[in-house]
């Protein structure tokens, strides 16, 4: 009797304004699981999945005419909403993906893949959830974090910047502190916490002109000024 049902639901078809929907139960127990929607022309169009059985639609692989699907939408928690979407190219190769990390209705959480699809290039997050991304981590072929890039003032413009080395380690901290897109405080550590170099951009014509040293104890030993702005050390103060 199943395996009659399953025949007879794979190819009884529902048509709705020319399209058609074919019924799937493909694992037999005799509840649909699989909508697969064609357009007139007989292309596939999107396949929806109730993957576990609950009577929701938990995903949905979205065609638009090609083989392959180009998205793919998920319910990860599977409380009936859909919180994550996967993009592809057309040869199936994942470039990036859109998710709720939260499950709050909002997408927070946006992941760019490299050549291939299978490393994590770029990490996007809105991290005050006010519906514009905000912190941009950049990771090499490897998987390693190379900088990361905020908008702390949530205008939509970079203003702080952090580097690291290829162990992670933190090297340097850049800010915007005047909100003109440019960085003007540079800081640079040794081991991730222990501050070595501040410098600073005074007036803001782009280029450093005074240096704060810091001994191994994180106490100030050295200021070196230029003063004039002409490029060159004019004043150099020691503790």
């Amino acid at each position: 009797m199943k395996c009659f049902l399953a025949v007879f639901l794979i190819f009884g078809l529902a048509s709705f304004a020319g399209a058609e929907v074919i019924q799937v139960d493909s694992n037999f127990d005799g509840n649909l699981d699989q909508w697969h929607h064609k357009s007139e022309d007989g292309q596939l169009l999107k396949v929806e999945y109730d993957k576990n059985g609950d009577g929701k639609v938990d995903q949905i692989d979205i065609f638009e005419g090609n083989e392959k699907p180009v998205r793919v939408e998920l319910d990860r928690n599977l409380d009936g909403t859909l919180d994550q979407v996967q993009h592809y190219s057309k040869d199936f190769i994942l470039e990036y993906i859109e998710k709720d990390s939260k499950y709050s209705g909002l997408v927070d959480w946006r992941e760019v893949y490299g050549p291939g699809g299978n490393t994590v290039t770029r990490l996007e997050t809105d991290e005050d959830r006010d519906g514009k991304l905000d912190v941009f981590q950049y990771f090499s072929a490897d998987g390693h974090m190379e900088r990361v890039e905020y908008d702390t003032s949530h205008d939509g413009q970079i203003d702080r910047w952090e580097t690291f080395a290829a162990d992670e380690a933190l090297l340097s901290t850049s800010f915007d502190t005047n909100e003109d897109g440019n960085p003007d405080q540079w800081q640079y550590f040794i081991n991730s916490t222990q501050l070595k170099k501040v410098a600073h951009d005074t007036n803001f014509d782009g280029k450093p002109n005074r240096w704060e040293y810091f001994d191994d104890s994180g106490e100030l030993e050295r200021v070196d000024i230029d003063s004039n702005h002409d490029g060159k050390l004019d004043i150099v103060k020691r503790r």
